[in-house]
């Protein structure tokens, strides 16, 4: 799949333009059809999407907010760099809104939500595919978490999985890390459908803690 097909699929939405240009753009970022540090040309991505530079300058002001793109006075946009501290920084902030999260979810899960998790995760059993993997991974997460009534804290929690997700979607192709997150997963629903709070926050903090360690390390060996 590649920029055009990404533009075709959302031009068939009915939402706004640049929402639209910045769906196909962020997902052909997470994708690794832009690599880190590439350049966005305007004009070009204008051109692919048959519209004026506007709606493009507006959906690359979007990904700029959600730390996907970097926007440069004179030299224009480009792909961002996750650097190692950044994503310290990500995973610790991520530590501690999801805990706070889940320790206000856990008294209004419903069956039906517990439920929906189960299948999630199901559906992560049967696939490798890396996108869907982090697309699987990010709705395991909201759908524990949305039962906490915390928009605004959600919204910020989603942000910060996609600043990660590109880097995350190169370590779920490796098999172990792929297992030991599914354990992981298994042993997190368990604890919310038992109702204990304690044990959910304790295997949460370590399921982050340790993904935000691999990444930091992938990062600095890639650096």
């Amino acid at each position: 799949m590649n920029l055009n097909d990404l533009a075709a699929n959302v031009l068939q939405q009915q939402r706004s333009t640049p929402d639209l240009i910045a769906d196909a753009l962020r997902e052909a970022i997470l994708r690794g059809i832009f690599q880190e540090g590439q350049s966005l040309r305007q004009d070009e991505i204008a051109t692919q999407f048959g519209v004026s530079r506007i709606p493009v300058r507006e959906a690359l002001r979007q990904l700029e907010a959600e730390g996907l793109v970097t926007l440069h006075l004179n030299r224009g946009a480009m792909v961002s760099i996750l650097t190692a501290n950044e994503a310290q920084e990500i995973c610790e902030i991520r530590s501690a809104l999801e805990v706070k999260a889940i320790q206000l979810a856990i008294p209004k899960l419903s069956t039906a939500d517990l439920d929906k998790a189960a299948v999630i995760l199901e559906k992560t059993d049967q696939t490798t595919d890396a996108g869907l993997l982090a697309q699987l991974n990010w709705e395991f997460h909201a759908t524990l978490y949305t039962s906490a009534e915390r928009p605004r804290l959600l919204a910020i929690v989603k942000n910060l999985h996609i600043n990660c997700d590109r880097y995350v979607r190169v370590q779920m192709a490796q098999m172990d890390y792929q297992e030991r997150t599914q354990k992981e997963h298994y042993q997190l629903l368990d604890a919310c459908k038992q109702r204990d709070t304690k044990t959910a926050v304790r295997l949460l903090k370590r399921h982050i803690d340790t993904a935000g360690e691999q990444l930091v390390s992938y990062l600095l060996q890639k650096s």
